[in-house]
């Protein structure tokens, strides 16, 4: 056999293998969500330590939604270097961000990346609380975040645990128009009739940075939120399903808001959960029924189109601990969930900068020690322990 031959065969032979093996890997990534995955989200201002991944991987979570846009960045912005204008990954924010996903997937936990804000689209908080509608103005910004989406899929693309990218948290290109928030499907369908094609065309954004990911990781799951910041009915005006087979549709539960978020917590006369509360234009008994129905939603649009109930995750739930309510609210949303294959992670896992959803502090206020740990950017050192708060979603990580 000549030296040619030789080495056309081991070629050949090399090229078989890998094709062997690509779809195992695929098969790994993707599977993970074919049965109920249970996790929790991190959305804290310090990398998360080890024996944080820890202990929630001790309750049972399988996953974790990891965020890092309040970690301390080299630049302006972390990893992108700036919103106003993206021109490639920073390096040491990167390692930082790897270093996370390494102690994350040693404790057992899948990590979901989750940026809160891509190019012209900058998170609120780190906005001065002013809301970002450059991208949903300016397909410029589509195009650097592909490029961003691009660049850390390339970077992340063989890092162990990663299963899936979530695009971006709780976009919403509704929100500068006509459209309120929870409008009727008909409403939401006539509006998007409008927009479509433009910067304000979520499906399509999407479309465009997947294209890009798949250009360097044909693998990974690559998991979207509704419009109107997520919600469960922000796929009402979706006309079809994405093109690429490995999505995942995320939906937010804080529904109604105006009971379960940090403003009722505000009122001297409190709404109650079960009880009568504002919803979009209108006011309504809200209860376990009532939540029964507005999760349905997703699931309808889901089927409706083809896509599989495992396919669908809950990405956020969660309600203001100190409130009456919360822990009946927990349950019923939960009830509602058990119901169905669907994945989900609670909001949130031991925040280290705000407190209102950490079920795990029962319903005492948190310390003076803890804001003070905020303001010198030190780590939370609050004991935490599972609470009847925390109950609901102890009991079902326990059984996974």
């Amino acid at each position: 056999m000549s030296l040619k031959t030789l080495t056309l065969k081991l070629n050949l032979a090399a090229m078989i293998l890998a094709t062997l093996s690509t779809p195992s890997l695929a098969s790994d990534e993707i599977t993970f969500w074919d049965t109920p995955q249970y996790g929790g989200n991190s959305f804290n201002r310090l990398p998360p330590s080890s024996a944080y991944f820890t202990a929630l991987h001790d309750y049972g979570a399988s996953w974790v939604r990891l965020s890092y846009d309040k970690w301390q960045p080299k630049q302006r912005d972390f990893l992108l270097g700036s919103a106003d204008h993206y021109q490639g990954l920073v390096p040491e924010d990167l390692v930082t961000l790897k270093a996370a996903l390494k102690r994350a997937q040693q404790a057992g936990l899948k990590v979901v990346i989750a940026p809160l804000s891509l190019p012209g689209m900058r998170w609120s908080q780190n906005n001065h609380g002013q809301f970002d509608d450059r991208l949903w103005q300016d397909k410029t910004y589509w195009q650097q975040s592909a490029q961003f989406w691009r660049d850390l899929a390339a970077a992340l693309k063989d890092v162990p645990g990663v299963a899936a990218y979530n695009i971006v948290n709780e976009p919403a290109p509704e929100k500068m128009t006509e459209l309120a928030e929870h409008s009727s499907p008909a409403e939401m369908v006539n509006w998007y009739q409008h927009h479509q094609g433009t910067a304000r065309d979520l499906p399509a954004f999407y479309q465009t940075v997947i294209q890009a990911i798949r250009e360097v990781d044909p693998l990974t799951p690559i998991m979207v939120d509704g419009g109107w910041y997520g919600a469960a009915d922000g796929f009402n005006y979706w006309p079809a399903k994405l093109e690429d087979s490995r999505v995942l549709y995320s939906f937010h539960m804080y529904e109604p808001y105006e009971v379960m978020g940090a403003v009722n917590q505000q009122r001297q006369k409190r709404y109650q959960y079960p009880g009568v509360a504002p919803f979009g234009q209108r006011a309504e008994m809200w209860n376990a029924q009532r939540v029964a129905a507005y999760l349905q939603q997703p699931f309808d649009w889901a089927k409706k189109h083809q896509i599989p109930a495992n396919r669908v995750v809950a990405g956020e739930f969660g309600c203001i601990r100190t409130l009456p309510g919360c822990r009946q609210y927990l349950q019923d949303v939960l009830t509602i969930l058990d119901k169905t294959p669907a994945h989900w992670a609670f909001y949130s896992f031991r925040e280290d900068s705000w407190d209102g959803m950490d079920y795990e502090l029962g319903k005492a206020k948190v310390p003076w020690s803890y804001w003070q740990a905020v303001d010198a950017n030190q780590p939370d050192t609050l004991p935490r322990h599972a609470t009847p708060e925390f109950e609901p979603i102890r009991q079902r990580l326990s059984k996974k």
